[in-house]
């Protein structure tokens, strides 16, 4: 310890000298790729959202850095990520320009992953909510899943008792969201996995809506897959569920 502590008060520290820089790129590719994933994967989705730009804009920084990061992080972020394909939150949810929509093509083509979230504008969906040109999915030659998330079902006998006349019709949000994922799954040539979750509120073994999904996804050649159910959290209340409901009821009638 005596010899530690004399070599440390010999030490003296030059204010002129300057860090060596470190030569990130001598890493192996591998390497790398581990520093990016921390930097720039996120726990969830990719949408249209006011806090983004603290959440999902810091990310691009690295971007800048030079040519050579830009291309290799981009791939990361977009090829690691899920992107959601029709706006959920309130101050997006009826623009006409989706996430997919404000993307470079390149980017476009880098993505493996996207979600189709269902529930937000049952009786009334949003104006952007049509799978044409403007998602430009020509471009999506690299996606294999599409995640299906299903917050509730109006056609249910649960959320049928509940919402009644606020429906157009019994069918009317089936009809709508197999419609989508019709059109989604033609225009994506290399979608190989169909990912279906719901809220625990939601009886997966008593809704048409998830019934008919799962039934145009086999219908088109896709492989289904169901996300688990939390078993450590008891399924939610016929209470909790009917909550649900209406606060989707009073979103959809505001907008």
């Amino acid at each position: 310890m005596k010899d530690l502590m004399k070599e440390l008060e010999g030490m003296t520290l030059n204010p002129q000298s300057t860090p060596k820089p470190f030569n990130f790129f001598g890493l192996p590719y591998e390497l790398r790729l581990k520093v990016y994933d921390y930097l720039l994967l996120l726990p969830s989705t990719i949408d249209l959202d006011p806090s983004n730009y603290r959440t999902v804009a810091p990310k691009f920084r690295v971007f800048f850095v030079c040519h050579r990061m830009h291309e290799e992080t981009y791939r990361v972020f977009y090829g690691r990520n899920t992107f959601r394909l029709f706006p959920i939150h309130g101050r997006f949810f009826n623009h006409k320009k989706p996430l997919l929509a404000r993307l470079p093509p390149r980017y476009i083509a880098a993505i493996t992953r996207l979600e189709l979230r269902l529930g937000p504008g049952w009786n009334k969906p949003g104006r952007g909510w049509v799978v044409d040109e403007r998602l430009q999915l020509q471009h999506a030659v690299k996606v294999r899943v599409l995640r299906i998330f299903v917050e509730m079902d109006p056609a249910s006998t649960t959320y049928g008792m509940i919402l009644g006349s606020w429906r157009v019709s019994p069918n009317f949000f089936t009809g709508f969201s197999v419609g989508l994922v019709r059109r989604v799954v033609a225009e994506i040539g290399s979608l190989r996995d169909v990912e279906m979750d719901t809220w625990d509120s939601l009886d997966r073994e008593g809704s048409p809506l998830l019934d008919a999904l799962v039934e145009e996804a086999k219908v088109s050649g896709k492989t289904v897959t169901w996300v688990p159910e939390n078993k450590a959290v008891a399924k939610a209340s016929s209470n909790e569920a009917v909550l649900s409901a209406l606060r989707l009821v009073r979103v959809s009638v505001r907008e």
